[in-house]
């Protein structure tokens, strides 16, 4: 089986990881990294090989599939031109600035066939996909991430820069969009809310409390399930699962609450997203976070946004 011509557009932090890994996987070709400073993607490829263009253009016919790690602005038209050309695009998160532009993508996807998949790396992190295993009909959900301040990335909300990826995992827990949005937020060091708390509320009687700050003194990734019969406690830092449930070994109505703990290989989920994307791109498996799941997260996100807007800014 011949690799896959990849490239990657964006050589910043992120765009920097999605090239090492690509150069580090067997299924693929690193053909290129692009960036509009020619010095940033020299410096990617002087260390893991490709060419170094500053013209996305000319990638065009050349590659089979892309990662888009570029400011949120630029990720539409570039997915549009990728996707009407047949190519298959990993964008990051957040998809698009727009529900408008997300929606233009989809439908660009659908009509040339090519892979649209979303940046939502923490799908790919073992804990979590151990609770959607056994997370039947989640009554509570509570998302907590937290870190510690730096520049990069405060020209957007909290919203959009750290919470989407708890977004996305709840939306996928509770598998449709919440009926009930609340919001608070704030901001401390920023021109954009640094923190931010979200209530959603869904159909059948799921709610989730999501909390998001990049002002803390620790960093923290922490998703808590509850269900009918047993809480799970995810650390998506470690990939640890804790979960609480009945032994049920002896006298239902008498028995102990035990918490039984799992540690899952860390690994690299970002090189696990690469590899699901790429099998996606051969068509061997089917996306795991499409076009219509990052619109969902970038719905919920905006809708966030307005309600802090609203005057719920602390």
């Amino acid at each position: 089986m011949s690799p896959l011509r990849v490239a990657v557009i964006g050589a910043g932090f992120f765009g920097s990881r999605h090239v090492q890994n690509y150069a580090a996987l067997e299924g693929a070709e690193l053909v290129a990294v692009c960036d509009a400073d020619r010095a940033m993607a020299e410096a990617a490829t002087g260390r893991y090989g490709g060419e170094a263009i500053a013209d996305p253009e000319t990638l065009l016919g050349r590659v089979d599939a892309v990662s888009i790690a570029t400011p949120t602005a630029s990720h539409h038209p570039l997915g549009r031109m990728f996707l009407d050309a047949g190519i298959g695009v990993l964008v990051e998160k957040p998809m698009t600035r727009t529900l408008a532009e997300a929606d233009d993508l989809i439908a660009a996807a659908a009509r040339s066939g090519a892979v649209l998949q979303t940046g939502h790396l923490e799908r790919f992190n073992g804990a979590y996909a151990e609770v959607c295993a056994q997370a039947r009909s989640p009554r509570l959900i509570v998302a907590r991430r937290i870190a510690p301040f730096r520049p990069r990335g405060t020209d957007v909300s909290v919203v959009l820069d750290l919470m989407i990826h708890d977004i996305d995992l709840v939306l996928a827990l509770a598998g449709s969009a919440p009926e009930e949005v609340s919001a608070i937020g704030g901001s401390v060091f920023s021109p954009t809310d640094d923190f931010a708390q979200a209530t959603l509320r869904f159909a059948g009687g799921c709610t989730a409390s999501i909390t998001a700050s990049r002002v803390a003194t620790v960093t923290e990734r922490v998703l808590s399930v509850h269900t009918d019969d047993r809480v799970m406690t995810a650390d998506l830092g470690t990939s640890k699962l804790q979960i609480a449930h009945r032994d049920t070994a002896g006298d239902a109505a008498e028995a102990e609450v035990v918490t039984d703990e799992h540690a899952f290989t860390h690994g690299n989920t970002l090189a696990r997203q690469l590899e699901s994307f790429l099998a996606a791109v051969r068509g061997e498996a089917p996306v795991v976070v499409d076009g219509k799941a990052g619109r969902a997260a970038l719905d919920v996100a905006l809708a966030i946004i307005a309600r802090i807007a609203e005057g719920n800014r602390l």
